[in-house]
């Protein structure tokens, strides 16, 4: 039986477009199904959570354990019953110390309630008198109606109590409370010991899962996430064990009763980000002011606390793993209240590995990179980009804030080839493209002067603070020029100088070449070397009021847009030649405002010219160099 041929329009027919809001109801459904299985599907999830998580912590004294000579099940199994040997035996030790401080429970009770009332004698009771009977009402609602001539009506008793259950059903209590944590503790192990002895085989099936036509892109996504939340895990486990241990010696040296007790606490409270120490030191501190009827003891432990804390997360964490754990202290924050609504406490605790895995995630597939953006501590815009946005909204004293904040590792130089012309090259396209209306380009404009009139030295100071009006129609390298001729003069500097001590900018005419070449007259000014920023006509002016040619040393020929500028500046070179014969001669072809393209021979080789550059750093490198070589002749 022949198979009828499908018709040619059929076949040919395009496949219909996805719509947006169709492709949007996809997602959400997705989002909301794979948030209903982890919900409900806690209880099978939570626990194999917890054993990858312990299989990543322990991975490491398995492989020790393998190269001392044992096998792959024998490491497994060593490991995996010395860890839990060793937590069984601090839950004992910890049982055993909950046990004797519940037997001195009423006696903690009574100094608690003792201390309230002294408290409260020494605030609200205070305030009351100073408020007088308005004060009384307000902390002591009952007073108020009492003397208004209410009755209040006695409760009625409390039923006497049950009479004391058995012994089976005692036991049977005990049991039932702690058969949960059991279970899940149970199933936590066995699962710890395959994913330990499948470790290679789970790797292989997550390639396969992930995408087998892709697998050096698997391997990478893989090898980072368990290397990353391996290292995480030893450096963190380690640390809060080293501050568990300072805790238990410092508190056992302030004679506060269970020590160990408070210390382990606070070793699994430190898991929790940000605030599960500081939930540690709260509950010691009550419990010290509970024990001794003074306050020094809840002080100390306080102090103790406090003190322990900033050791470890201001010296020892930054040297043992450096806070390298990619993540941004807003999304683990929201990270712990996203897993604590799931999965409860173990969410908690779990919630920063578990986020770390996203942003692993979000790094290597390109369809979860949104994960990257939102997760990770990586600046979601690059620097030129953020210059540009906050220069669009007009807010000058941040983009001069990061820019001092570049130059204290950087050169002047340095930051206005990577952060300021590339910023310029943005703003220069949405400006041809007319997609920015005037008042933001005021903007922009005004921060583009603030900033550079701001940075280096002898810059006007005052300049930040003209109104926009003056910007409104003036080329920004030519305010900015003015600016400094307001303070030092037409030629910005006297004209009887010595002989090669001055270096002269000359812009080829645009806008941008006279931005770009008061900029490098900036930066030179910044090493307090003679840079002057003038046109050509200004050489004829400037040997009519007396100034020697003998005193230029370097001219700068500076071109923002050097793609079709060869010809103009080997017009401009040839004209600077026959008016200062011994000066040397550099042309300055910047790439920051325009597409990176490489430059032509033509760049180079162009008549006239002693040199090119291509960048402001080069630029200054180059007059550096020049004045080294004189200073040492």
């Amino acid at each position: 039986m022949s198979v009828p041929e499908i018709p040619s329009e059929i076949r040919n027919r395009e496949p219909l477009p996805v719509s947006p809001a169709r492709d949007g109801a996809i997602r959400i459904i997705a989002t909301a199904a794979v948030l209903a299985i982890l919900y409900f599907g806690r209880d099978v999830l939570v626990p194999v959570t917890l054993a990858v998580i312990l299989s990543l912590l322990i991975a490491p004294l398995v492989q020790r354990l393998r190269r001392l000579g044992l096998g792959s099940t024998s490491s497994v199994l060593a490991a995996v019953l010395g860890v839990a040997l060793a937590f069984v035996g601090i839950a004992t030790v910890i049982g055993s110390q909950l046990v004797r401080m519940a037997a001195n429970l009423p006696l903690y009770e009574a100094r608690i309630r003792h201390k309230a009332d002294v408290v409260q004698e020494m605030t609200v009771r205070r305030v009351s008198a100073v408020l007088g009977d308005a004060g009384v009402a307000m902390f002591n609602p009952a007073v108020d109606a009492n003397a208004a001539g209410g009755a209040v009506n006695a409760l009625p008793a409390a039923p006497a109590p049950a009479a004391a259950t058995g012994t089976l059903q005692f036991a049977e209590k005990m049991l039932a409370s702690i058969w949960v944590p059991l279970e899940t503790a149970g199933t936590v192990l066995v699962v710890l010991i395959f994913v330990l002895l499948e470790r290679e085989a789970l790797r292989d099936r997550l390639i396969r899962i992930a995408g087998s036509a892709d697998i050096r892109t698997s391997t990478n996504v893989i090898n980072d996430a368990g290397e990353r939340l391996s290292r995480f895990f030893v450096s963190q486990f380690a640390v809060n064990v080293g501050v568990g241990a300072s805790l238990w010696l410092g508190l056992a040296v302030l004679r506060l009763p269970h020590a160990l007790l408070w210390a382990t606490l606070a070793t699994v409270l430190r898991f929790v980000p940000y605030v599960g120490l500081w939930i540690a030191a709260l509950l010691s501190a009550l419990f010290a002011a509970a024990v001794v009827p003074g306050w020094s003891l809840m002080f100390a432990t306080a102090a103790l606390f406090i003190i322990v804390e900033l050791l470890a997360g201001q010296l020892v964490e930054p040297q043992l793993f450096g806070h390298t754990t990619g993540l941004s202290p807003l999304s683990v924050v929201i990270a712990a209240v996203f897993w604590s609504w799931l999965w409860g406490p173990i969410g908690l605790i779990v919630s920063t590995p578990l986020t770390l895995c996203l942003l692993v995630a979000g790094r290597h597939t390109r369809a979860l990179n949104l994960l990257d953006i939102l997760l990770g501590d990586t600046p979601a815009l690059t620097m030129p980009q953020r210059l540009y946005q906050r220069a669009l909204s007009g807010d000058s004293d941040e983009i001069i804030a990061g820019a001092r904040l570049f130059l204290k590792r950087n050169t002047l130089a340095t930051y206005c080839d990577v952060v300021l012309m590339p910023a310029m090259y943005l703003a220069g396209l949405d400006f041809v493209a007319g997609t920015i209306d005037k008042d933001q380009q005021i903007r922009v404009r005004n921060a583009v002067v603030s900033v550079i009139a701001s940075l280096g030295i002898n810059s006007p100071a005052k300049a930040r603070r003209r109104k926009a009006s003056v910007l409104d129609d003036a080329s920004l390298g030519r305010t900015l020029r003015e600016q400094r001729e307001r303070l030092s003069g037409r030629w910005q500097g006297p004209l009887d100088v010595p002989p090669g001590s001055v270096t002269l900018c000359v812009g080829l005419g645009s806008v941008a070449d006279e931005l770009a070449t008061e900029i490098l007259v900036r930066i030179l000014l910044s090493h307090r070397l003679d840079a002057r920023h003038i046109a050509l006509a200004d050489l004829q002016a400037a040997a009519a009021s007396g100034g020697s040619p003998e005193a230029v040393a370097i001219v700068y020929i500076v071109s923002a847009y050097p793609k079709d500028d060869p010809e103009q500046t080997a017009e401009l070179a040839r004209e600077i030649r026959r008016r200062l014969p011994s000066c040397w001669i550099i042309a300055l072809f910047l790439q920051g405002l325009m597409p990176k393209a490489p430059l032509t021979t033509a760049h180079a080789e162009i008549a006239n010219v002693d040199q090119s550059a291509t960048s402001f750093r080069d630029a200054e490198e180059l007059r550096l160099e020049w004045q080294r070589k004189h200073a040492a002749a």
